[in-house]
C-alpha cells in the first residue's frame, strides 16, 4: 500500500494486482492436470506463439496485400494473394507428411527452425516492405506457419498427460492458441500499427515473437524424440472389405516381425477415420471460403462508408469467434460414443445453412452460416480426433494426426480459393460452395455406410484396419489365418 494514497497510485497498484492474478490463473491453466509435467504446457506456449505471429504479419500486410487484393482493382495482386494463399498448402501438402514418417529424430529442431527462419523473413520485410520482395517472403512466413501446425500434430499424441485424453489436449491447446495467441497478439499488433500509422512496429514485433517461439520449441521435452517403432498411416486402402471388430494384436505383432527383417509397414485409417476426414474436409471448404469471401464483400460495397465495412467484417468475425469457441467448449464436454455421426451430422447442418445463406442472399445469414460452420468445424474436429485416437495403434498416432492435419489444410484453401475468385454477390459464391459441398456431403454419407465415389479413399474398408507390408516378404511371411511366421 502506497504511502501516500491518490487516484493514480491506487489505479495502479489495482492494475499490477489483477495484471498478477491473471498471469497466476494462466500458469495454472496451462499446467493443469499434470501438463507441465508431461511437457504439454511447454507444446501450448510454442502454439500460443505461432498464432500470435500469424496474427501479428496479417495485422501488418493487411493494408498491402488482403485489402489491395479485396478491392479488385488489380487482378494481378488478386492473384498474388491468391498464389500465397494456396502455395503453402500444395508445398506441404507433397512433403510434410512423408517428411514427418523419416524424421526419426529433430522434431523439436523442426518446430525451432520454423520460427527461426520466420524471424528472418520478418526481417527481410522490414527492410523490403514496398518491393517485390514482399510477396516471397510472405509466402515463406505462410509456408513455416502451415509447416509448424502438421509437426504440433505430430508431436501432440508425446505430450499426453494421464489425466485427460487427445481430444481435450487438442481443445486446450485451440482455446489458448486463440484466447493467448491470435486475440492477444492481434490486439497489440493493432494498436502499433495504429499508433505508429506503419507496419514496421508490427513486423518487429512478429520477429520479437518468432525468437520467443524457436525458443519455447526447444523447452519441449526431448522426449518426442522417441519415434522408434511408428507405422506410417496412409489414407488409401486396397484389401478386402472384411468387418472387424477390434485389432488382433497377435496377428499384428507377427506380421510386424517380418516386416522389420524384409519391408515396410503402414496402417491404413479405418472407416470412421476416413468418414471424419470427409466431413471435415467439407465443412472447411465453407469456413474457408467464409474466411476471405466476406472481406472480400465488404470491399467491393463502395456505396458503403468504411464504419459499415468495418462492422460487416466485425459481425461475421465475432460470429466465427463464438462458434469456434462453442464448438471446442461443446466437444470437450460431451461423450463422444460415435463420433463419425456426429461429423456427419455436423456435415449436414453446415451444408444446410450454407444452401439457406444462397436462397435468402444476404449478410444476415451469411453470418449464421459462418457461426454454424466455425462451431460444427470445432465439434467435428473433435471428434475426428477422438477416432483416430481410438482406432489407431499407439505406433501411428502420431502420423495419423499429421496426415489428418494436412487433408483439412488443403480443404480449407479450397474453400478460400473459392472466396477469392468468385464474384461479390452473396447468392452466386453461396450456390457455388453449396454445390462443391454436395460432393462432400455425399461422400461422407457413402463413406459411413461402406461404400465410396472414389476407389480407395472411401468406406469400403474395415472399421479397424490391419497393418499392411508395402514391400513383399520373402524370407518371413505371415500366416493369414494363425497369425504364426513361417
Amino acid at each position: 500500500m502506497p504511502r501516500k494514497l491518490t487516484v493514480t497510485r491506487v489505479a495502479a497498484m489495482r492494475s499490477r494486482e489483477l495484471t498478477n492474478k491473471t498471469i497466476a490463473t494462466f500458469h495454472r491453466a496451462a499446467k493443469a492436470d499434470g501438463a507441465d509435467k508431461s511437457g504439454l504446457t511447454a507444446l501450448t506456449y510454442a502454439v500460443m506463439t505461432n498464432n500470435a505471429t500469424d496474427a501479428a504479419i496479417a495485422v501488418a500486410l493487411a493494408n498491402t496485400l488482403f485489402f489491395s487484393a479485396a478491392t479488385g482493382e488489380d487482378k494481378t495482386k488478386v492473384a498474388l494473394y491468391l498464389l500465397i494463399t494456396i502455395a503453402p498448402f500444395a508445398v506441404i501438402a507433397p512433403l510434410i507428411g512423408p517428411m514427418l514418417d523419416r524424421l526419426q529424430h529433430g522434431r523439436r529442431v523442426a518446430l525451432a527452425s520454423s520460427f527461426g527462419l520466420r524471424t528472418v523473413l520478418a526481417v527481410v520485410l522490414v527492410f523490403n516492405f514496398d518491393s517485390w520482395v514482399l510477396y516471397p517472403a510472405a509466402l515463406g512466413m505462410m509456408v513455416l506457419s502451415k509447416s509448424f501446425s502438421v509437426l504440433k500434430s505430430a508431436v501432440t499424441p508425446r505430450v499426453l498427460p494421464p489425466e485427460i485424453d487427445l481430444v481435450r489436449v487438442n481443445s486446450r491447446l485451440t482455446v489458448f492458441g486463440l484466447l493467448g495467441g491470435t486475440i492477444g497478439a492481434g490486439a497489440l499488433a493493432g494498436g502499433l500499427a495504429l499508433v505508429t500509422g506503419s507496419s514496421m512496429a508490427t513486423l518487429w514485433l512478429a520477429a520479437a515473437i518468432t525468437l520467443l517461439g524457436a525458443y519455447l520449441s526447444m523447452r519441449i521435452p526431448s522426449w518426442v524424440e522417441v519415434t522408434e517403432g511408428e507405422v506410417p498411416a496412409t489414407l488409401t486402402y486396397h484389401g478386402d472389405d472384411r468387418h472387424t471388430e477390434v485389432i488382433d494384436r497377435t496377428r499384428v505383432m507377427a506380421e510386424a516381425d517380418a516386416a522389420s527383417k524384409s519391408g515396410k509397414r503402414r496402417q491404413p485409417l479405418g472407416r470412421a477415420v476416413i468418414t471424419g476426414l470427409w466431413g471435415n474436409s467439407t465443412i472447411r471448404v465453407l469456413t474457408g471460403f467464409l474466411t476471405l469471401y466476406i472481406a472480400f464483400v465488404a470491399k467491393s460495397r463502395t456505396d458503403h462508408e468504411p464504419l459499415i465495412q468495418a462492422a460487416m467484417l466485425g459481425l461475421v468475425g465475432a460470429a466465427a469467434g463464438i462458434g469456434n469457441f462453442t464448438g471446442n467448449a461443446a466437444g470437450a464436454r460431451l461423450k463422444l460414443g460415435r463420433p463419425a455421426l456426429i461429423v456427419l451430422r455436423c456435415t449436414g447442418a453446415v451444408w444446410v445453412v450454407a444452401v439457406i445463406a444462397a436462397v435468402t442472399d444476404n449478410l444476415l445469414t451469411a453470418a449464421v452460416a459462418t457461426l454454424v460452420g466455425s462451431a460444427a468445424s470445432a465439434l467435428a474436429k473433435v471428434s475426428l480426433d477422438a477416432s483416430l485416437q481410438h482406432d489407431l495403434p499407439e505406433e501411428s498416432i502420431a502420423s495419423g494426426f499429421g496426415r489428418s492435419e494436412t487433408v483439412l489444410q488443403l480443404s480449407w484453401v479450397v474453400g478460400g480459393a473459392l472466396g477469392v475468385l468468385l464474384p461479390t454477390e452473396y447468392w452466386i459464391g453461396f450456390t457455388v460452395v453449396s454445390a462443391v459441398m454436395t460432393v462432400g456431403l455425399v461422400q461422407t454419407v457413402l463413406t459411413y455406410r461402406g461404400s465410396t465415389l472414389l476407389p480407395g479413399l472411401g468406406g469400403k474398408r474395415p472399421d479397424l484396419a490391419e497393418q499392411e507390408v508395402t514391400q513383399p516378404i520373402s524370407t518371413h511371411r505371415a500366416d493369414r489365418s494363425t497369425g504364426n511366421v513361417t
